[in-house]
């Protein structure tokens, strides 16, 4: 995200050391309906469940739709379609996406609410693996044929690779991370299962010991004890290693909306003001992490900015 997306985002994750703490207008779910019509990331969709369960159960009376198809599904929805009122993303959108956006009047704003970690999976029954380099992981999912193509000392035996369909931010940030953008690699791997149903990869790779697949912390945290969670450069997954910048398989989620859907519907700007506000309570509950203070105060101020 360069020129385009900076000069026509509302907000995004620059620095907002000049602010000082923001505090969002308090929002009384009993005073509103309607509905709220949400779509995209799989990874942020546990975390919009958890919050739109809290905001119904703290009185709103309308209905919360919230549609796990995909980040690139989700803001052709948003961008191009107009057929929904948030985007829920796995990674920042992209300036095709805002020019899209642009052509049906809508300019989008960017809320980052969490961070996760990407978690590499293996089986259960896997013994042999218990951690990897990131050159290691490439080869996994792109030109090794067998698992002893990687390490001598690993089975000979064929790699089943179950990764996020391409529609998925997740398959988006894999593929930039691990591949320098490239997606060629990783859909040119033989056995290889794409899908955008997250549940789908958890059981094909409990299901073989010379499986791997990749998918949200949330969705690993949640099938602990179906799968495992693979080390990359002697790193796991988790909190320590997300706050400290040691795990190289983090990212930032978000949330866009745009500021004429968010006047023209009180309740959507409530709803992302209670999501604002509350996140941090529920963040971690869900298997994400909290997003860096100074981003979530710089997203609490693109909400203030919007409703001006």
């Amino acid at each position: 995200m360069k020129t385009m997306t900076a000069s026509l985002l509302v907000a995004g994750l620059a620095a907002s050391a000049s602010f000082a703490q923001v505090t969002l207008p308090e929002v009384n779910p009993l005073d509103l309906s309607g509905a709220i019509v949400t779509a995209g990331s799989s990874t942020v969709y546990p975390l919009a469940e958890r919050i739109a369960e809290r905001f119904k159960d703290e009185g709103f009376s309308g209905n919360v739709t919230i549609d796990s198809i995909g980040t690139g599904a989700g803001f052709s929805r948003f961008c191009e379609a107009g057929e929904t009122d948030i985007a829920n993303a796995s990674r920042p959108i992209k300036d095709k996406e805002v020019v899209l956006a642009a052509k049906i009047g809508r300019t989008p704003i960017e809320f980052r609410v969490g961070t996760d970690a990407l978690a590499v999976v293996v089986s259960l029954k896997n013994d042999f693996v218990k951690d990897i380099t990131m050159e290691q992981l490439a080869a996994l999912f792109s030109t090794a044929k067998n698992w002893s193509d990687v390490d001598p000392s690993w089975p000979n035996q064929p790699i089943q690779r179950f990764s996020p369909g391409t529609d998925s931010g997740t398959f988006d940030y894999f593929t930039e991370e691990v591949f320098k953008k490239e997606k060629g690699p990783l859909l040119s791997a033989p056995n290889l299962q794409l899908s955008e149903d997250d549940n789908v990869l958890v059981q094909g790779v409990e299901g073989s010991p010379y499986a791997i697949g990749y998918f949200g912390y949330a969705y690993y945290e949640e099938n602990a004890s179906k799968v495992r969670a693979v080390a990359i450069n002697g790193v796991a997954p988790n909190k320590e290693h997300v706050d400290d910048h040691t795990y190289p398989l983090a990212r930032p989620l978000f949330l866009y909306s745009d500021a004429n859907v968010m006047k023209a519907k009180p309740q959507v700007a409530a709803y992302l003001n209670f999501f604002l506000t509350f996140v941090n309570e529920e963040v971690e509950a869900v298997g994400y992490f909290p997003a860096p203070e100074a981003a979530l105060e710089q997203a609490r101020q693109s909400w203030l900015d919007a409703m001006k």
